[in-house]
């Protein structure tokens, strides 16, 4: 079986992908900080939990061993977990979105890799954002013109700079970015938009499950390759 990973895997886009894939039949741990919704969403889908805070290294290192210890290989490794950080502009908010959003993908994909190439076809996904696509936001008849969301954007550049970085470093992993479309979740409610997390979910999945020959270096969403 498949074994995947999915971090902030409790609610919104990330649970709904840990549920589709566990429907393909892949053996999901489910990567949340909080335990007692973490242990609950597992429980509900059927999933294996493990506590995972990407902006704490202990943490992310135990979860790893946990999976290692279990299963002796991660297959999938899908980077869920983020914020908003529209509350202010400031020191502290900025180091916290980038720790957590951009961060967070470099000390869990460093945890992962040693068990990522004991797969026969690792893969990677980055849940990023055509909010951190310059095309997408100097671009008046995208949605994204309109986001005042310096710190999510800025923040999800790096992350699908990251993504890009890591599929040349690492040429025998798939590394691909996903925007998975305007989705209505607790990170968006104050903005009233989105369609359900079941639907963006889909894009995160066909990614998580590419083939040996699939792509690796791009960003991209439901409809094919974007800009950034």
């Amino acid at each position: 079986m498949t074994v995947t990973l999915v971090t902030g895997a409790n609610k919104g886009i990330g649970f709904e992908t840990a549920k589709q894939l566990l429907a393909q039949g892949h053996t999901v741990y489910i990567g949340a900080r909080d335990v007692e919704r973490g242990e609950k969403a597992a429980a509900d889908l059927g999933a294996r939990f493990v506590r995972l805070d990407v902006t704490d290294d202990a943490s992310v290192r135990d979860a790893l061993a946990t999976i290692d210890s279990a299963e002796g290989r991660l297959d999938v490794l899908v980077h869920n977990a983020g914020v908003l950080g529209s509350e202010a502009l400031d020191g502290p908010t900025a180091l916290r979105v980038f720790d957590t959003n951009a961060v967070g993908i470099v000390r869990v994909t460093e945890a992962a890799l040693p068990l990522l190439h004991k797969s026969s076809n690792p893969t990677v996904v980055t849940v990023s954002s055509s909010a951190g696509s310059f095309w997408a936001v100097t671009n008046p008849d995208r949605p994204e013109f309109q986001l005042p969301l310096a710190l999510y954007s800025a923040s999800k550049a790096a992350a699908t700079m990251l993504t890009v970085q890591y599929a040349k470093a690492q040429p025998g992993i798939k590394f691909n970015a996903v925007e998975p479309g305007t989705t209505a979740t607790d990170m968006t409610a104050a903005f009233g938009i989105g369609r359900s997390p079941e639907e963006s979910a889909r894009t995160v999945v066909e990614l998580a499950t590419l083939g040996a020959d699939g792509p690796t270096g791009t960003f991209r969403d439901e409809t094919g390759e974007l800009p950034w």
